[in-house]
This record gives C-alpha cells, sequence and structure tokens, in this order.
C-alpha cells in the first residue's frame, strides 16, 4: 500500500511539473526565440494589478494580475515589424497592428499579458472546461482603440513579429484596379480583421480553427448568401454540433455595411478563382 502511495505522489509531481512546463510564453521578434514562464512574468516589476470592467471571454468584470505588452515587448517594435501574431494553443491566431499597441503609450488602449497564477487560478471560461490561460491578451480602455473581440486572444502559447497579412499573403489583396471605396477592398480589410484568426483564404493565413473559405471550394460555391450572412451574425441558428466553436458577429463587431463588403470580397475571391485568374505576386499598397 505505501508503495502504491509513493507512486501515486510521484505520478503526481510529476504531472504537475509538466504543467508547468508547459507554462511558457515564447516571444520571436528576430533573433533566437525569447521563453518566458508564467513565474518569471509574474515577478516581473512592471506586473500589477488589473481590472477589465467588461473582458472579452468572460464578458463580466475580471481581475488580472498582468503586465504592460509594451513593457515586455521593449524595443523589439522598433525593429520594423508592423504586425504582432498571437498565436493561441488552440489554433486561433489574431493579426495585431503593432501601431495599436504603441498608441497605448499615446492615450489609445493599452495592450497587457494577463498571467494566470497557478495559486489563485482562474474561472473556467463560459462553455468551455478551462480558463482562458495561462496567458490572455487582454485590453485597457479597449474602447479608445475600438479593439474588437477578435483582438483578444486567450491561452497564448507565443507572440511573433512578423510583416502585415498583405505582404506576407499576397493571394488575400484584390486586384489594384479597385479604389478605395470598392466593397471588395473594403472587405478584404474586414476578413483580415475579423475571420483569419480562425480561417484561411486559397492557404493564405496561419488560422486553424476553422475551414479554408477558398479551398477546395470557394465558400459562396456551397453557402448561399443568405446563409453566409446567417452564419455570420449566429453560426449556431444554422448548423449545429457538440464542439462548435465558433461565435456570432453582432452589428457592434461587423456592421451591416462591414457585412456587405464581406460577402462582396468572398465573392470576388471566388470567382477570381474559378476564372484561373494568377494570384498578385506583389502586395496592394
Amino acid at each position: 500500500m505505501a508503495r502504491v502511495l509513493a507512486l501515486l505522489l510521484l505520478w503526481a509531481f510529476s504531472a504537475g511539473n509538466c504543467l508547468g512546463a508547459e507554462r511558457v510564453l515564447t516571444l520571436s521578434f528576430g533573433g533566437k526565440p525569447h521563453r518566458l514562464t508564467a513565474e518569471e512574468l509574474l515577478a516581473r516589476p512592471d506586473a500589477t494589478d488589473l481590472v477589465v470592467p467588461n473582458d472579452s471571454a468572460y464578458h463580466r468584470e475580471m481581475k488580472y494580475r498582468a503586465v504592460p505588452l509594451l513593457g515586455l515587448l521593449g524595443t523589439a517594435l522598433k525593429d520594423g515589424f508592423n504586425t504582432i501574431e498571437a498565436r493561441a494553443s488552440d489554433g486561433y491566431v489574431s493579426q495585431i497592428a503593432s501601431n495599436l499597441v504603441k498608441k497605448g503609450a499615446e492615450g489609445g488602449a493599452v495592450a497587457w499579458i494577463a498571467v494566470e497564477d497557478p495559486a489563485k487560478p482562474w474561472p473556467k471560461l463560459p462553455d468551455r472546461d478551462a480558463s482562458a490561460g495561462p496567458f490572455y491578451l487582454v485590453w485597457e480602455g479597449a474602447e479608445r482603440s475600438a479593439i474588437g473581440n477578435e483582438l483578444w486572444p486567450f491561452s497564448v502559447a507565443s507572440l511573433s513579429g512578423v510583416d502585415d497579412p498583405i505582404r506576407r499573403w499576397p493571394q488575400l489583396a484584390v486586384d489594384r484596379s479597385l479604389g478605395d471605396d470598392a466593397p471588395e477592398r473594403k472587405g478584404q480589410a474586414v476578413f483580415i480583421k475579423n475571420c483569419m484568426t480562425c480561417h484561411r483564404i486559397d492557404g493564405a493565413g496561419e488560422g486553424e480553427m476553422g475551414p479554408d473559405l477558398g479551398r477546395p471550394m470557394s465558400a459562396l460555391d456551397y453557402i448561399t448568401e443568405r446563409g453566409l450572412r446567417a452564419i455570420i451574425r449566429n453560426p449556431k441558428a444554422v448548423r449545429s454540433w457538440p464542439q462548435q466553436q465558433m461565435e456570432g458577429f453582432s452589428e457592434s463587431a461587423i456592421s451591416n455595411a462591414e457585412l456587405d463588403a464581406l460577402v462582396s470580397y468572398l465573392a470576388y475571391m471566388g470567382k477570381r478563382k474559378s476564372a484561373g485568374e494568377t494570384l498578385p505576386s506583389r502586395a496592394t499598397p
């Protein structure tokens, strides 16, 4: 009996160590990736208590121990990276414009990395069997910079400095002949902001949670426009399954005009693919 108890204690200790080892945030901004443990982040002198009145993931007021993202990255954003790619452990990937983070020092929304303390675990997320930890990118005063829910990635595993999506994936870009006010061009921006976190299109992107909206068939080749609009607004009203993760976008997140533009963009991408057009070799300015 004593031997069995000893083995159980050893297993529990080992499992605890494994869980601790997974609590690492990797920063990649040129050069060798830098790995920081939750304990190291909590011990930083700029770590502070933060109250988020209307948390994006929990939909209520939350209190965190957090470190300022600008302080964490230091001079990394001066190295020419115009986008911060926040990759979550579940395949969710946010493309965050560096300027949004920099504006936190000039009166804009302030980005923080909330760190889950093992001694004070966060509650489970609604409809999930896990918390938002161990690392969660949250915003103080999100309304000051019109920060949407897609820029609140939780269970963050890594932060990387990258080029903006259009430069990385030129196939996302609409033709240069389309003006700035063209709905397809506006829809391109809506797709990058709201959809790329989970979806790719024709292989462009890093999101892994949802299907590619261009391969093997374009979305509007198998979903009606009415159905697509309904899925974007309230996916569970169209189709539902136990592991479904997509949440709908309200008019405050994607306005009706933006939804029109997004549908125009997806239709444009589908027609371009059907026509067999050559993908652009350079990004649209």
